[in-house]
């Protein structure tokens, strides 16, 4: 076989790329979600990088509040970070987009193996 002859890759195809640039949670996410559905449509591409793009902002968020600590202190007292709405927010937006998408919806298998039949089953039945 010639030296410059290409081999074709066997394997799993690799993931599409995001359609803008996102931060490290957001192509996390992108990537999993990339790896095991594969969307290509350019609805579920843009609800997919919406999804992205909020995990990225939770993420950001997330870090002001470890570094303010998750409450402040105000003249009125002592009162819970503003960015823990924000953050909670941002998370939410992500599950409902990934159930729109449907990747959380999962059929329920039952547990264990499945029951024999009972009954008479008739006289030339095994």
């Amino acid at each position: 076989m010639d030296e410059n002859t290409k081999k074709p890759i066997v394997g799993k195809p690799a993931t599409p790329n995001p359609p803008r640039k996102l931060g490290e949670p957001g192509m996390e996410l992108w990537n999993i979600v990339q790896r095991e559905y594969a969307i290509t449509d350019c609805g579920g591409t843009e609800l997919l990088m919406q999804a992205c793009l909020a995990a990225d902002r939770a993420a950001a968020l997330a870090a002001v509040i470890d570094q303010d600590g998750e409450r402040i202190h105000t003249k009125s007292g002592i009162r819970s970070h503003p960015c823990l709405r924000d953050e909670l927010a941002a998370r939410s937006f992500i599950v409902r987009t990934l159930q729109r998408l449907g990747i959380t919806d999962e059929i329920v298998q039952p547990i264990g193996r499945p029951p024999r039949p009972f009954g008479w089953k008739g006289p030339h039945a095994d």
